[in-house]
């Protein structure tokens, strides 16, 4: 349970960060911006390699997809009932389907259930989560993403395409999967493997600096609603469509679990690059890490109980 306490650490240090004044009011984009062109793109090429096509379980696999088709028109009817504006349309759009599967998950996965856990949350993250945030996201933040200076009208296809391709993770992406069958050199992958372990602590510290605990009157209800879906709709929505499989077996309380998680660091961090309601997107992720050490006991919980009925 180290990992918890580093997260804590971390947001703690942006915290004192931001409380010292020694740093820029924008040092916090700038560290983002760290993560979107250099980490994240480094542990895109550091997991895919890693990634087996086989028959594997499917309920890890496809959940993370379900999730995403059924939370994104919620997400759209909710933005046109309390008006929202685009910028925390696009933010909610990119934070409430992404869940913090590995950092997060992985410890939670394994202190729940062991080790045995692990490759179900595994195949959860690297099937899901990641193939989400490098193509829904990016597509998301291409469509509602403002440059300064442009006006506020939908980009064009070939402008989305073209932000798509030059964006640095899904360019590592391709990368990848090209590399995949091509074993890379011992010091390169000690390059890649020391840039991606800065990953979380520069994002939970960017979060940190930028986390408000007194939050703008225009993010209060729109926080509310991403931590109660993302916290609250999700794993009950998981929960029943698996329920009928059995809630005894193993894959099915890990799948339901990691759908428990809370916002996910780098869909955080690529609403902030894109300009998308940075304060509120880095409350969910900040807010929601602090709550799924109540929560995820708690679905854990029912899941135990459920088991005697089902």
């Amino acid at each position: 349970m180290a990992n918890f306490l580093f997260i804590a650490g971390y947001v703690v240090i942006g915290l004192l960060l931001r409380r010292s004044r020694q740093f820029p009011q924008n040092t916090g984009q700038i560290l983002n911006a760290y993560v979107i062109y250099v980490a994240l793109p480094a542990v895109v090429l550091q997991k895919i390699p890693l990634l087996t096509f086989g028959k594997e379980l499917l309920y890890p696999a496809l959940m993370p997809w379900l999730l995403l088709v059924l939370t994104v028109p919620l997400v759209l009817a909710l933005a046109r009932w309390r008006d929202w504006s685009r910028a925390t349309t696009g933010a909610m759009l990119i934070v409430i389907p992404l869940g913090n599967t590995s950092f997060v998950g992985f410890p939670m996965i394994e202190a729940f259930f062991g080790p045995e856990g692990i490759p179900y949350a595994l195949l959860y993250d690297q099937l899901g989560s990641f193939f989400i945030l490098s193509i829904y996201a990016t597509i998301i933040a291409a469509i509602y993403s403002q440059t300064e200076g442009e006006p506020a009208q939908r980009p064009s296809i070939g402008t989305i395409v073209w932000k798509i391709l030059r964006f640095p993770p899904f360019v590592a992406l391709i990368a990848a999967f090209v590399l995949r069958d091509f074993s890379y050199p011992q010091v390169l992958k000690q390059f890649i493997d020391s840039l991606a372990i800065t990953l979380v602590p520069v994002i939970m510290v960017a979060v940190g600096f930028q986390l408000r605990f007194r939050l703008p009157q225009e993010d209060r209800g729109p926080l509310g609603w991403a931590l109660g879906i993302k916290l609250g709709l999700t794993p009950l929505v998981a929960l029943l469509i698996l329920m009928g499989f059995g809630l005894d077996q193993l894959a099915v309380q890990v799948t339901i679990m990691e759908a428990a998680m809370p916002a996910m660091i780098s869909a955080g961090a690529l609403a902030i690059m894109a300009g998308l309601a940075p304060t509120l997107s880095a409350a969910v992720v900040g807010y929601g890490v602090l709550l799924c050490f109540v929560t995820l006991p708690f679905w854990y919980f029912i899941l135990q109980r459920l088991q005697t009925f089902f």
